[in-house]
């Protein structure tokens, strides 16, 4: 996939026949793989190049950062998930206060159609853009009459009755919901980062050893012990993941510790990601590390019922 940072770094021969699609497409679930599926096909049907033109950062940060949105895809993750979907073509737009300020109208004459000499736009159900958000899908198909593109809008994916959409998956991973979360994302929600030095207590009092993670990631799953997949170096293993303070110790730092089955070399340095198969209970103070250490195999002996048969793709 070609990724285009900027307006201004557009190409100066024509991207042929674009077939595009807008939005944040934060999580790359699966109502937004549906779009872009759309996208594909349609550039494929009419000889022209499947596009996503997406925003960075996301126009919530910007216009309304009190609200702390947590994304669920960084952006580099972000567009590896939208590169393996078949896109030929990906946009970044920056996303500042001053581009918030243009009127849709001057969006679709200046940057679709003089910019892009966009084809077919496909969109999302109840897709807004634009000042005010302002812009829909009426408008759209107002000046693709006006300008000679198409214009359709995919409806939205329901599973289990609930609308798939990114702010249903950050409630569900709020909620400790990992395993509907996943059903959304068509993928085991999961994190990445580096194996940093922790306290020590995992192996020194429980003889469990832990890996503990420093992560850029903005959004992490309910405080609890999950049954995991994790992969570095191409190899993955089962275990069980702890997100929380530790609180059996007195913990005051969320900390977010995985134990990998069956693995006893150290860790610390590498980049690990965590994928998210199952949640077990919540974080509990137990009266004593003789206690804790005796539910941590309990849970060990679940998570490994739960892992046997599972399988995840091993890109962070």
């Amino acid at each position: 996939m070609r990724v285009i940072r900027g307006i201004d770094n557009l190409p100066d021969s024509e991207i042929v026949n674009p077939v595009i699609t807008l939005g944040n497409f934060d999580g790359v679930h699966l109502g937004h793989r549906k779009i872009f599926e759309r996208v594909i096909s349609a550039a494929r049907t009419e000889g022209g190049t499947s596009m996503v033109i997406t925003f960075h950062p996301h126009p919530m940060k910007v216009l309304a950062p009190e609200k702390n949105l947590r994304l669920l895809t960084p952006i580099e993750q972000k567009l590896r998930l939208i590169g393996e979907t078949g896109i030929d073509t990906l946009l970044i737009i920056e996303f500042t206060r001053e581009f918030a300020r243009m009127p849709p109208e001057d969006f679709i004459r200046d940057i679709l159609v003089d910019k892009l000499k966009v084809k077919h736009v496909i969109i999302g159900h109840n897709y807004r853009f634009g000042k005010t958000k302002s812009g829909n899908t009426r408008m759209l198909r107002y000046y693709g009459r006006r300008y000679g593109f198409k214009v359709n809008v995919v409806r939205n994916m329901k599973i289990n009755r609930f609308t798939v959409s990114s702010t249903r998956v950050r409630q569900l991973l709020h909620w400790g919901r990992v395993c509907e979360a996943s059903a959304l994302l068509g993928r085991p929600y999961s994190i990445h980062g580096e194996v940093v030095r922790g306290k020590g207590r995992g192996h020194k009092i429980l003889q469990i050893p832990t890996a503990n993670i420093s992560t850029p990631h903005e959004l992490i799953p309910r405080e609890g012990v999950y049954a995991v997949k994790a992969a570095f170096d191409g190899n993955v293993y089962d275990g069980v993941a702890n997100i929380g303070k530790n609180p059996t110790f007195n913990g005051e730092e969320m900390s977010y510790e995985v134990h990998l089955f069956g693995y006893s070399g150290n860790l610390l340095g590498k980049e690990l990601t965590v994928y998210f198969v199952d949640r077990l209970r919540g974080e509990k103070k137990f009266s004593s590390p003789e206690e804790l250490k005796a539910q941590i195999q309990k849970d060990m002996d679940i998570a490994g019922m739960i892992l046997k048969e599972y399988r995840v793709n091993v890109n962070p």
